[in-house]
């Protein structure tokens, strides 16, 4: 697929991460984090039989820790990251799938404690690299809003 080509996806879309069971997440489509990062709380690293596990809880909603999802994930590797106020720290990774519109691959997440950023999910460059075009003056070009029921008043 030539660049002409690639789908654009806006500064920020609505995702799922199937492998994780989390139905829809807003997510920052960030050119500057080179690895992808997911909020996540309560972390705990474990290992057995040689392979190593995370144990986290996230909050999948912006701005609400009403939802919280319990999550036991093989961890693939562990990578020294610089966040964007210039800290280091060693972070797990993991891998799973993301679903983006019509388009659904694997790519591999940071878990870090977000709490204090804006969006509980960034989009790192590698992993739309070759797969879309980011269009910066724009939002939700491809990603689907979550349907919210509407209750009928006075109705059966």
């Amino acid at each position: 697929m030539s660049k002409k080509e690639l789908p654009c996806i806006g500064w920020r879309e609505w995702v799922s991460l199937p492998d994780l069971q989390v139905k829809n997440i807003k997510v920052k489509v960030d050119t500057g984090a080179k690895t992808s990062s997911l909020h996540a709380f309560d972390l705990v690293v474990l290992r057995e039989k040689r392979k190593y596990f995370a144990q986290f809880k996230i909050h999948p909603e912006q701005k609400s820790k009403k939802s919280t999802r319990t999550l036991y994930y093989p961890i693939v590797d562990f990578r020294k990251i610089k966040s964007s106020n210039g800290q280091s720290e060693w972070r797990p990774v993991i891998e799973a799938n993301v679903h983006l519109g019509d388009y659904i691959w694997p790519i591999e997440i940071t878990l870090t404690n977000r709490d204090e950023m804006g969006f509980r999910m960034l989009l790192g460059r590698e992993s739309i690299k070759d797969r879309f075009l980011v269009n910066v003056a724009r939002s939700y070009i491809i990603g689907k809003r979550p349907v919210v029921p509407v209750k009928i008043r006075g109705g059966k």
